[in-house]
């Protein structure tokens, strides 16, 4: 079975870096059911693609009684299609070959590892017990663009019709860590088999690496069903946690979701967080405000990271604030850790003497909640009185509605939004704010970003 992962990111060859594998040779990793290959079909400064090949030895399977079905020694032991397909194997591979990648590390290129950059996946055959409608199902909605193969039974019988195995490519711009994470989880559950017993780690396994995408996944109830092998107490006890965790505010619901589907809401959401937590981990800055935190979202991201050691999150609502407290176990965390953090209510029209002395600050989707005449109290509080060095400002970009089929024409992304600027009227927005309280501004763009429409999330770094 083979898996490829392609990268345009420039110089394309530090993907070797995230990988911890280099482009230069062969490397080979022991495996329980065979063996590993990792090397690179290409290997250029504008686009590198590393190859996983996995060699399954079907006789070893059986005489470790780890074969699918688990009747060792009967021919369908020894014929079967699990030397050939993507499945649990891989998923294993991947966790032992690129597990530092899947974790989100890599000494050589924090910062990339950190960074949402394009990304194409290949598998050259999965199984998918459901058909290409359920493999779109799965990966569309955490931000993939799928292109799935299908392959007839057997082409000289037609009427026998088409069988259960595709070629899948999958395109996205995010962090390599999330792809990976996101292959453990679903090629599984596109398999509907597990070579190996299921206990109650494998619930904790699957909240730690989906946790942050899956509680808001349109199908969680049969990726969680499936991952599980369907043994209904552990898929309750995690689907009961999902939901804690996934819980919303009932006064901030997100009214046009389907809108982000078919760029993955969640996905465009983990990209806003990991380019704004690279920008402020560039700065140097180690007491940062986040500005309209809402549920603590980049808050909990930060709070990983030991650069950061005052964190302050303010907000309007008493209520967004109450569920970001519990989503970042202020109650439960050491003395130590809880000091570094602090949630405050407040306004961003008033000028508020706590949030000055910080050097840098973070509004993430927040100016487009303001009606437009409130702007300059905005501008005020923030660059004026606030005055951090460093201000990340990130906004919907208008022009890349029209991707959303579900949008209809003339709206706005979400009911509360005021307003959603175009790039040309952002671009002027920041540049007049920056000139006028002193700060030099750079634009950069979340999310995958069309030639013509641009990116859906504009990004703003003011620095003085």
């Amino acid at each position: 079975m083979l898996l490829t992962i392609t990268t345009t990111h420039q110089p394309a060859t530090d993907l070797g870096y995230l990988l911890h594998k280099n482009p230069a040779r062969l490397q080979t990793t022991e495996l329980s059911m065979g063996k590993a290959h990792v090397f690179y079909p290409e290997a250029g400064p504008q686009r590198c693609t590393a190859a996983l090949l996995l060699e399954v030895d079907p006789v070893a399977l059986v005489r470790n009684r780890k074969g699918p079905g688990g009747d060792a020694g009967t021919l369908k032991e020894y014929v079967n299609d699990r030397p050939y397909v993507a499945s649990s194997f891989l998923s294993v591979a991947i966790a032992k070959v690129f597990g530092s990648a899947m974790g989100g590390r890599s000494k050589d290129r924090p910062e990339l590892a950190e960074t949402a950059i394009p990304l194409v996946a290949k598998i050259s055959v999965l199984p998918c017990r459901g058909g290409e409608a359920l493999l779109r199902r799965i990966f569309e909605p955490v931000g993939y663009r799928v292109t799935a193969q299908g392959y007839p039974l057997d082409p000289t019988f037609p009427e026998w019709g088409e069988s259960p195995y595709f070629s899948v490519t999958l395109e996205a711009t995010c962090r390599l860590s999330q792809l990976l994470r996101h292959l453990y989880v679903l090629i599984p559950v596109m398999d509907r088999e597990k070579h190996y017993w299921i206990t109650e780690d494998e619930v904790e396994k699957l909240l730690r690496l989906g946790g942050d995408w899956l509680g808001s996944h349109p199908e969680r109830e049969l990726i969680v069903d499936r991952y599980l092998k369907h043994q209904r107490r552990l898929a309750q006890a995690a689907l009961e946690r999902l939901i804690e965790e996934d819980e919303e505010d009932p006064e901030v619901v997100i009214a046009a979701r389907d809108a982000d589907d078919d760029e993955g809401d969640m996905t465009l959401r983990e990209q806003r967080l990991g380019s704004v937590l690279a920008v402020l981990k560039g700065t140097g800055a180690t007491r940062v405000l986040d500005l309209g935190c809402g549920e603590g979202a980049l808050l909990k991201t930060m709070l990983a990271e030991p650069q950061f050691q005052e964190m302050v999150g303010m907000d309007v609502s008493a209520r967004a604030l109450d569920i970001a407290g519990h989503r970042l176990n202020l109650e439960r965390l050491p003395e130590r850790q809880a000091q570094r953090i602090k949630l405050l209510q407040g306004s961003l029209m008033y000028r508020d003497d706590r949030l000055q002395g910080y050097e840098a600050a973070a509004v993430m989707e927040v100016v487009e909640h303001l009606d437009p005449p409130r702007l300059a109290a905005f501008e005020r509080v923030v660059f004026h009185f606030a005055r951090p060095a460093t201000v990340v400002v990130t906004t919907p970009n208008i022009e890349y509605n029209v991707k959303y089929p579900m949008l209809a024409a003339g709206h706005l992304r979400h009911e509360d939004h005021r307003f959603e600027w175009t790039r040309l009227e952002f671009d002027a927005w920041a540049k007049r704010v920056g000139a006028d309280h002193g700060y030099a501004v750079r634009f950069l763009p979340v999310g995958p970003e069309d030639p013509v429409l641009g990116p859906p999330t504009q990004m703003a770094v003011f620095s003085r």
